[in-house]
């Protein structure tokens, strides 16, 4: 991949055109996300390329789930210059196509108020105006299995584990050739490795700031899949696609930086941890079941959320062990920070990381106290022993877990009404239909019994 594909920071309109025109990039993606955080987009040719950058593209906002109704459908995509860039490969017919990242507006030109991309940043203005900026790094989990003509299955590629190395883990070339292309789009990558389970893969983003991060997490999620689909796999972030087995997360590591200086740390006070780090960790954990519907979205998110898989379950923080809902990583320094182990890569990560920055500043607005670390291992405690230290559960299903959101005021404000509402609709209609469902494991259950 050339190095002429990183796009440069802060391009300014011209600068992107004369740019397309060198390069011959004969098509542009105009990209945003719904409100359940699928990627949408809207793809125009190089003869429209200015009237894009002026804002001046419109689309049916009323063809997508959860925007508007059909008598106000007219919708304008606000395109932010700074993501632009060229993707790694050419279409099917050889030609380059670019895209841009979009926030959406209404026929006035005010913000719209269901655009996921506004939501948070409107709460990073909010940080921004205590002095603050977040950074936020996450290790995304996925799965690469085998197609069958056309269609996924759960069949893996390989029967590797945890950081196992080829020829065992036949997914080490495709792994490679993902980073490749994030690192060509200038997403940086960490690290990258075989999971736990046959044919799960982590790769770990370098932490950015609370806006980067969520777009770099929407490329990444279609980086991934089109590298897959090239190497005749199929990539899912379903978080528990098989029983029985270690599902996928999306850990997020979170820190607060003011003038250049990480604000979680503090040399001279017990773990080195400032009093801004323990509150923002006491409001994460109160809010924690009140925004567990937005960052696990899915029925399939609380199969992954149980006892045995490392998976958290308990509303708990620790710095010695992986099973609390928050761990506090060993480093220090400019590196202080806290890793939120409950996300799963099918959510929104506009309005993840949205929730969890409000649920943060509110924790340092009330001063809100986390407790002790609980450094015991919690999936071995008995009931009486977390209900003497206190220790709650998240929600064991999306139903309790929107009554959760219901219930929460603050993450229902970060949301704003528009998009708590349309969400807390589609998401009920989701359980209800599962509900409804007969799964081959009553069958197998029942059938012969009753």
């Amino acid at each position: 991949m050339s190095s002429s594909q990183v796009p440069p920071a802060g391009m300014t309109k011209a600068q992107i055109l004369e740019r397309a025109e060198r390069e011959q990039v004969k098509f542009l993606r105009l990209q945003f996300t719904d409100i359940l955080g699928t990627i949408k987009n809207v793809e125009i040719p190089n003869r429209q390329f200015e009237e894009a950058l002026d804002g001046h593209v419109m689309f049916d906002g009323s063809s997508i789930e959860g925007f508007v109704r059909i008598e106000e459908s007219d919708m304008y995509l606000k395109p932010d210059l700074d993501t632009f860039l060229i993707y790694p490969w050419s279409g099917s017919s050889g030609e380059k196509v670019a895209r841009l990242i979009c926030d959406i507006a209404n026929p006035d030109g005010t913000p719209f108020a269901g655009c996921p991309r506004t939501a948070l940043k409107r709460v990073i203005a909010m940080a921004h105006a205590r002095g603050l900026t977040m950074h936020a790094g996450p290790e995304v989990e996925f799965f690469l299995f085998q197609s069958r003509n056309g269609r996924p299955t759960t069949e893996s590629h390989d029967a590797a584990s945890y950081f196992d190395l080829s020829p065992v883990d036949q997914g080490e070339d495709v792994r490679r050739e993902i980073v490749l292309a994030l690192e060509a789009m200038g997403v940086h990558v960490d690290a990258a490795h075989h999971e736990i389970a046959p044919g799960q893969h982590e790769i770990d983003l370098r932490a950015d700031h609370a806006l980067t991060t969520a777009d770099t997490i929407s490329t990444f999620r279609f980086v991934v899949k089109n590298v897959a689909i090239r190497n005749g796999l199929h990539a899912t972030f379903m978080p528990k696609p098989i029983y029985g087995i270690a599902g996928s997360g999306m850990h997020t590591h979170m820190s607060l930086f003011s003038e250049g200086h990480n604000v979680f740390l503090d040399p001279a006070a017990p773990m080195q941890l400032s009093r801004t780090c323990l509150s923002y960790l006491g409001g994460i954990l109160r809010h924690a079941k009140g925004f567990c519907a937005i960052t696990n979205p899915l029925v399939n998110s609380y199969k992954r959320l149980v006892p045995g898989y490392e998976a958290p379950t308990a509303v708990a923080w620790s710095e010695k062990n992986r099973s609390p809902l928050v761990r506090v990583p060993a480093a220090r320094g400019m590196s202080t920070r806290i890793e939120l182990r409950m996300p799963d890569a099918s959510c929104n990560p506009y309005l993840a990381l949205a929730v969890m920055l409000r649920a943060g500043l509110d924790g340092i607005e009330k001063n809100i106290d986390p407790g002790p670390p609980i450094n015991k291992n919690i999936f071995t405690m008995s009931h009486r022993e977390r209900r003497h230290l206190r220790i709650d559960e998240l929600p064991g299903n999306l139903s309790e877990a929107l009554d959760e959101l219901e219930k929460d005021d603050l993450v229902k404000d970060t949301l704003g009404d528009h998009i708590f509402e349309h969400f807390l609709a589609a998401k009920r209609e989701e359980w209800h239909d599962y509900i409804r469902h007969v799964s081959p494991w009553e069958v197998d259950r029942y059938l012969g019994v009753y």
